[in-house]
């Protein structure tokens, strides 16, 4: 399908309605796997977390991962869904090359968590919010599979690669799937909905502590399933599935996307394929997977090897009583405490940096003040790298205490944007910043009284117009000592002394 054959996403709206369905996998923040003992650590060198049992050899026998089970309903209550009384694991068995077992041990027909809700808040265009309740299907076990790693062509894809290298690292690390039940919003809305939705899931698992939910590392990934309807009509059209999405952002661009290429098949009166699909970050398209298969091509059958989980009702009210604040109960909650308009909320939900401005507030920054940075100078620079915003090489404990160099006169605003930038490059912390780059405020009256007199002897009108009584002219003078003194003169002090050299 080329480029030409899409439709606007909102000419598609006049014709079509969308329906979606997400599928968030998290990986489980546990010491070790699924159903072994290897360890989890990120980054380790390829192929050094493994043993017989995640590598699927003859004869190793899987043992469940108490913790992953008990995270598994952790997560079940938190999005309100009913916890089975008895459930079992199943093989889904396909063939992929980073499935070294040629078969996935999840869950199929009896998973240990189903029938759930979560409610939605999004923000409107006009500055309003909206809430809708995305219904779940289920949460389910499984395990994580490898990764391939295609050496030698153009896109770091299989196609056109000399050859492939994997990493069994990944293997039977433990996951969560959470589907939800097809979500029917109005259309224009529904690249909102599906972002806020992941966002959502994101802060719940962080607050659970039972993931990092780290994005950019792959511990949860999104999978959008998107269909369209005639407008007016009730039958479900033929879905893409657009694999391992990993943003927020991108979760909005592969609907807003999906959209316009499905409505371009139609329109042309075409027949959507019914496929996995790759989203590419560089300009916001999909391409073709292969052909999605349907539960019976996966020939389910239950795991013969692992026994049946069935958790005491009392240890899942136990377990209910662990659970953390809701997020969006917490966020209205922390909108008060922190005094932040509506609207001051709403642009840092958007901005990702709820939890970072938090941080910053708990390690001693005023909720103002840590909203600044991470939504101004930070935002910026965020962009400019072409990352995300928790990707900086800044942590809000850093954040804080450039602002306490601000609070205690050390330092100005303009010369604490630079000492975050000197932080952000690894230059240390920001007292070491400070210290390596000369950045302390000159708050010294001797040499402050020297640029002052400068200033007056450079510029005669206006310190007349000063001893006429025109105190607002000052700010002139001051902008004058200022860039003599490189931005690191005290501006309250100069104004001072100023004032009493000009009567």
């Amino acid at each position: 399908m080329s480029t030409s054959a899409l439709v606007p996403f909102d000419e598609a709206l006049t014709r079509y309605e969308p329906v979606m369905g997400l599928e968030v996998h998290v990986e489980l923040g546990t010491a070790t796997k699924m159903f072994c003992g290897c360890p989890t650590e990120f980054g380790a060198e390829p192929n050094t977390q493994v043993c017989p049992v995640c590598l699927g050899l003859p004869g190793a026998l899987p043992v469940v991962n108490a913790k992953a089970v008990e995270s598994a309903i952790r997560i079940g209550l938190a999005l309100n869904c009913e916890i089975a009384a008895w459930c079992r694991f199943a093989r889904k068995n396909y063939f992929y090359p980073d499935m070294p077992k040629n078969f996935q041990t999840s869950q199929y027909d009896e998973p240990i968590a189903a029938n759930g809700w979560t409610d939605v808040e999004i923000a409107l265009p006009d500055g309003g919010t909206q809430t809708f309740r995305v219904e779940i299907e289920r949460a389910h076990m499984e395990e994580d599979t490898g990764k391939s790693l295609h050496v030698g062509g153009a896109t770091g894809r299989i196609h056109g690669a000399d050859h492939s290298l994997l990493d069994y690292n990944r293997a039977g690390i433990p996951l969560i799937e959470i589907v939800t039940r097809p979500i029917e919003v109005p259309g224009e809305l529904a690249p909102l909905v599906a972002r806020a939705y992941v966002n959502q899931l994101r802060d719940l698992m962080v607050a659970l502590e039972v993931s990092d939910a780290r994005m950019d590392q792959g511990s949860l990934r999104a999978d959008v399933n998107l269909s369209l309807r005639p407008s007016g009509t009730i039958a479900l059209g033929t879905r893409s599935e657009t694999k391992n999405v990993n943003s927020f952002r991108s979760v909005e661009r592969a609907v807003r996307f999906e959209v316009t290429r499905h409505a371009g098949i139609l329109d042309a009166g075409g027949s959507v394929v019914q496929e996995t699909r790759h989203f590419h970050e560089s300009d916001g398209t999909t391409s073709a997977g292969r052909e999605k298969s349907d539960a019976d091509d996966y020939r389910y059958f239950p795991e013969p090897d692992l026994a049946p989980v069935a958790p005491s009702r009392s240890w899942v009210e136990e377990l209910r009583g662990t659970l953390p604040e809701p997020p969006e109960q917490r966020r209205r909650r922390l909108r008060v405490e922190w005094d932040f308009s509506d609207i001051d909320m709403r642009d840092t939900l958007g901005a990702g940096a709820l939890e970072l401005v938090a941080a910053t507030i708990d390690a001693g920054a005023a909720p103002q003040a840590a909203r600044k940075w991470w939504l101004g100078e930070l935002a910026r620079r965020a962009k400019d790298d072409g990352v995300a915003l928790e990707e900086l090489s800044v942590t809000p404990e850093q954040v804080a205490a450039v602002q306490a160099l601000i609070d205690t006169g050390r330092v100005n605003d303009k010369l604490a944007r630079q000492v975050l930038k000197g932080v952000i490059a690894g230059e240390g912390t920001p007292d070491e910043v400070v210290t390596a780059r000369g950045l302390e405020v000159v708050s010294d009256d001797g040499a402050l009284g020297d640029a002052v007199d400068a200033a007056i002897e450079a510029n005669p009108d206006v310190a007349q117009k000063i001893r006429d009584g025109k105190v607002q002219a000052a700010g002139a003078l001051i902008g004058a000592v200022m860039k003599q003194m490189r931005g690191q003169a005290d501006a309250g002090r100069v104004r001072e002394l100023i004032l009493e050299k000009l009567g």
